[in-house]
């Protein structure tokens, strides 16, 4: 079996492209090192993101948004929980979206971030590491169309203006006899086009390989773990694949400790319609894909299913 693919998306996309494909073809995920999103600001999200779940819960409810779907703001520990999961997530985490200017066609779909006062720079900060994980994106969909034999640019305006979110979690520290290899985040596909994920170098990310065995995803020192979306899994026909993944709390020490990680989940704009492409239709079942649907149709579905709509 051959292993998940690590790259560098700094090299010509045309020489990486392929490999990119069949990692996301046989896995659903990638490695994805020389991503262009500085260390520095890394740090700096990170240790913002550390100060703003440390605290008072108080404090923190405070910026959850009632009605709002956890959509923008703060959800509390024990509310997400994957589909079909029967007890809700170990974690707690803040959701930044999209700013877009007042009349904007597609702001209606969108709503305003809000801030915590009490973190100096979070604002700052998180808008520019939400600037920098687009922009890498990007080029990972570069490469994707370029495998897929569609334009270079293909996905560039299926994206802008796309309703992408950027999450901090938290997975709270446990305690007693069941800590070590309990489940943080119970398996589960992502809802959107592709998924960019930060800080999985510590151990207990896991995808679900198509044998039906749990796989670990080791990722080196500031590198991005990106996986397929449900929204490109449909658009590709399956060719691309959303895998189920899980986060399991790893053996030892670190069972014991918080884990902090910051995944950026790229959406396609609202109103693109997400039709399956011509080049993934086999010709003998031409019947043999999905219906098209909206991307934001898709999103209310899905939400509904985890309990966040």
């Amino acid at each position: 079996m051959s292993e998940i693919a690590s790259l560098s998306i700094a090299r010509p996309l045309d020489e990486v492209a392929d490999e990119l494909g069949r990692s996301f073809r046989e896995y659903g995920f990638a490695v994805i090192r020389d991503h262009g999103i500085p260390a520095d600001l890394i740090a700096r999200a990170e240790a913002l993101s550390k100060a703003f779940f440390a605290l008072p819960e108080e404090v923190k409810k405070a910026y959850k948004i009632e009605g709002g779907g956890g959509a923008r703001g703060y959800t509390p520990f024990g509310v997400e929980r994957a589909k079909d999961a029967a007890v809700h997530d170990l974690k707690e985490f803040w959701h930044v979206g999209r700013e877009l200017p007042a009349g904007h066609p597609l702001s209606e779909y969108m709503a305003d971030n809000v801030w915590p006062s009490e973190v100096e720079g979070f604002r700052e900060t998180f808008t520019e590491l939400y600037a920098a994980f687009e922009k890498a994106g990007g080029r990972v969909l570069e490469a994707i169309a370029i495998h897929l034999g569609l334009p270079q640019d293909w996905f560039a305006s299926t994206v802008e203006d796309g309703n992408s979110v950027m999450r901090l979690l938290h997975y709270p520290p446990l305690d007693g006899p069941h800590a070590e290899g309990a489940i943080r985040a119970a398996a589960h596909g992502d809802i959107n086009t592709i998924t960019l994920l930060l800080g999985a170098e510590e151990a207990g990310l896991e995808l679900l390989t198509a044998k039906g065995e749990w796989k670990a995803v080791d990722t080196p020192e500031g590198a991005l773990v990106v996986n397929i979306g449900d929204m490109l899994d449909r658009l590709t026909n399956s060719r691309l694949k959303s895998t189920q993944h899980r986060v399991v709390n790893p053996r030892g020490e670190a069972a014991y400790r918080s884990r902090y990680s910051m995944p950026f989940f790229l959406h396609f704009r609202p109103d693109f319609d997400i039709v399956t492409l011509d080049s993934c239709i086999d010709p003998a079942r031409p019947e043999d894909h999905p219906e098209p649907i909206s991307s934001h149709e898709f999103l209310q579905q899905r939400l509904r299913e985890i309990n966040l709509a």
